[in-house]
C-alpha cells in the first residue's frame, strides 16, 4: 500500500503531461504517481513513462470509467486526484494531503471557484455552468462544497473504497459531491489558484452535452438519496392537478343534481391515486435508503479496519 498515491486520468496531454507529473514529483516526493491513460492518440503515455510516472491504461471512454479503475486498483492511504491539463497547482497539495492525514477528512475540494476561475476560464458558459451545478447542488442537498466539479481532490483511504462509481464521463465530480455530502463525510475546502489551459492544449469537456449529463446527474441523485422529497413533491403535484379539475364537476353537481363530465371524474379519481401512490413510494424508498446507509457505515468500519491492519504490517 502506497502512502500517498497521485492519480491522474489523461486522454491526449501530451502538451502538458510532463509539466504535471514533475510539478507533483517536486512537491510529494514520497508519493508514487499513476497516470492511467484513457485511449490516448498522441505520445501522453510515453511522455509520462519518461517523466518517472506508472503508465496504466483504461480502454473504456469516460473519465468515469478511468477513476472507477484507479479507485479499484490502487491502495494508498491518501490519494490526489488531478486532471493532466496543468491547471491546478501541485504547491496545494501538501496542504490537501495534510488535511487527510491530520483532521481526518475524507475528501478535500480544491476550490477553483472561490479565488481565479471565472477570471482564467475562457469559456463563459463554463462559468455559467459551474455556477447553476453549484447553487442547484447545495440548495437540494443542504450543504457548503465551495466547487462542485472541480478534478483536484484529496481523499482517504475509506472514501475510496466505499465510493460506488457509477457515472461514466465527467459527471463523476459531481456523483462524489453529493456522496460524500450524503454519507456525512467529513469535506474540506482548500482555494487554489486555478490557471486556464496553456496554449496548444484543448479540453475534453463539451459544454452543453455534459452539461446536461451533470444535471441528470443531481436530478437522478436526488431521487435516490432524497425519494420522500421527489416523490412527494410529485404527489402533491398530481394531487393539486386532480383537485383543480374536480372542482369544476363538483360545483356542477351541487347546482344541477347532475355528473356531467364522467370521464373527467374518472380522470381525476386516477390522478388523485397516482399521487397516493407517488407518496407511499417515497415513504418505501426512503425506508430502504436508511438501511443502506446503516450498511455503508458497517462498510466504513471494515476499510478502516483493513486500513490499520496494513499500517500495522509496516
Amino acid at each position: 500500500m502506497d502512502k500517498i498515491a497521485v492519480l491522474i486520468p489523461c486522454y491526449n496531454e501530451e502538451r502538458t503531461i510532463k509539466d504535471v507529473v514533475t510539478a507533483f514529483q517536486k512537491q510529494l516526493p514520497d508519493a508514487a504517481i499513476y497516470v492511467y491513460d484513457n485511449n490516448s492518440t498522441d505520445q501522453t503515455a510515453a511522455i509520462a513513462a519518461s517523466c518517472g510516472a506508472i503508465v496504466r491504461h483504461e480502454y473504456m471512454q469516460g473519465k468515469g470509467n478511468v477513476i472507477r479503475r484507479m479507485f479499484r486498483e490502487i491502495d494508498a492511504e491518501c490519494y490526489i486526484m488531478v486532471d493532466g491539463d496543468d491547471t491546478y497547482p501541485a504547491e496545494s497539495a501538501p496542504e490537501m494531503v495534510s488535511l487527510v492525514f491530520e483532521k481526518n477528512a475524507d475528501m478535500v475540494v480544491g476550490d477553483r471557484l472561490s479565488s481565479t476561475y471565472f477570471k482564467e476560464n475562457k469559456r463563459p458558459f463554463h462559468n455559467f455552468g459551474n455556477r447553476i451545478v453549484r447553487k442547484s447542488i447545495n440548495f437540494l442537498f443542504g450543504n457548503h462544497i465551495c466547487d462542485i466539479m472541480t478534478g483536484y481532490r484529496a481523499f482517504g483511504y475509506e472514501f475510496v473504497k466505499t465510493f460506488p462509481v457509477l457515472s461514466k464521463g465527467f459527471e463523476i465530480e459531481t456523483e462524489m459531491s453529493i456522496h460524500a455530502v450524503e454519507k456525512n463525510m467529513q469535506i474540506e475546502n482548500v482555494v487554489i489558484e486555478y490557471r486556464d489551459r496553456p496554449a496548444g492544449s484543448k479540453s475534453k469537456l463539451n459544454t452543453y452535452s455534459d452539461g446536461m449529463k451533470v444535471l441528470r446527474t443531481v436530478g437522478r441523485l436526488f431521487c435516490v438519496y432524497h425519494p420522500l422529497q421527489f416523490f412527494g413533491v410529485l404527489g402533491i403535484l398530481l394531487a393539486a392537478v386532480a383537485v383543480a379539475f374536480f372542482i369544476p364537476i363538483f360545483l356542477e353537481y351541487i347546482e344541477t343534481g347532475l355528473v356531467l363530465r364522467f370521464p373527467t371524474l374518472f380522470v381525476c379519481g386516477f390522478v388523485m391515486l397516482a399521487a397516493i401512490q407517488s407518496v407511499f413510494s417515497g415513504l418505501v424508498l426512503q425506508s430502504m435508503g436508511q438501511k443502506n446507509r446503516q450498511q455503508f457505515e458497517i462498510e466504513r468500519i471494515r476499510c478502516h479496519q483493513m486500513l490499520e491492519e496494513n499500517r500495522l504490517r509496516k
